[in-house]
């Protein structure tokens, strides 16, 4: 390097984790959100981390065995598993006295709020000590596009299709959580790697269950440019599509307020899956996204620091 390239990089205050542990032979698609998250994750947490993932994008995204894109530990669980296989390699590692490894489940949004929810539960009702991640794509991606729980209303999916499209609400998956009083559950976005890595060092210090739930979008499943992917994550939250938030022991931290959001018309047109709603469906969602903002407003009024 020469010395003034050297002079540059030192110029340029460093917001990210600098190492890479995830390396670039995975085989996500292009523009795949989850995979983003995977390698800020890694950032964050650094080598000493081991990882429970279920059926999901990422079971396949990691490469065929004996290959590994994550550079550390994984172990493969079944789809319903993620949370109770991420709990006993907790205690397994307590018991054998490396309580410096960070013990991570990343699963999608199938396994989290559908498939996994009861294992979740559990380990959120016991309080085991390790950080649960749901990368959020709004779908069964893996398995061809299937509507799931968190698909919001109006979406196409394989499952519902144009004619019967998608109807009612996301689970509320945060609030979810948020009842079993956990000491720790936020939101994230892929858009905004860095409250997303502080989110993630602030869970690595916290004992007991830590929440994250992870926006990332997916071209292939929401018919959008490869080239899209950040544009569309930061119109989820600039739109309150998707607020960024943390509640910590109960207490509840707007972390990203806009002063004036774009309208969600703006947030729906790069994405193919939405290209049949009219008119009226576009302002019931505008509505949805609206009394959402307000609800978690009076939230943070309500149970927000004093």
């Amino acid at each position: 390097m020469s010395a003034g390239s050297q002079d540059t990089k030192r110029k340029i205050k460093l917001t990210l984790p600098e190492e890479e542990i995830m390396s670039p032979g995975h085989v996500a698609c292009l523009g795949c959100g989850a995979s983003l998250g995977m390698r800020y994750a890694l950032k964050a947490l650094g080598h000493k981390t081991m990882m429970a993932i279920p059926a999901c994008c990422w079971a396949v995204i990691d490469g065929p065995f004996p290959y590994s894109a994550a550079g550390v530990p994984i172990h493969h669980s079944a789809f319903e598993t993620a949370a109770s296989t991420a709990a006993g390699m907790t205690h397994a590692l307590s018991q054998l006295g490396q309580d410096d490894v960070t013990t991570m489940a990343w699963a999608g949004d199938g396994g989290t709020f559908d498939i996994g929810l009861q294992a979740l539960s559990g380990a959120a009702e016991r309080n085991d000590n390790l950080i649960y991640v749901v990368y959020d794509n709004e779908a069964y991606m893996n398995t061809g596009i299937q509507r799931s729980s968190s698909t919001p209303h109006g979406a196409w999916t394989t499952t519902t299709p144009v004619n019967h499209y998608r109807k009612g609400q996301k689970k509320n998956i945060m609030e979810i959580m948020v009842a079993h009083r956990i000491p720790y559950a936020a939101t994230a976005n892929v858009a905004f790697p860095e409250d997303f890595i502080r989110k993630l060092q602030k869970a690595k210090e916290i004992k007991g269950m830590k929440f994250i739930h992870l926006y990332a979008p997916c071209p292939t499943g929401w018919k959008h440019a490869t080239d899209k992917t950040i544009e569309i994550a930061k119109l989820a939250t600039q739109t309150n599509t998707f607020p960024i938030y943390e509640v910590e022991n109960g207490v509840y931290k707007i972390n990203r307020k806009i002063k004036n959001p774009k309208p969600v018309a703006e947030y729906l047109q790069y994405q193919g899956r939405f290209r049949h709603l009219s008119d009226d469906e576009v302002a019931y969602i505008q509505s949805e996204v609206d009394k959402n903002w307000e609800r978690l407003l009076k939230l943070e009024q309500a149970f927000g620091e004093e």
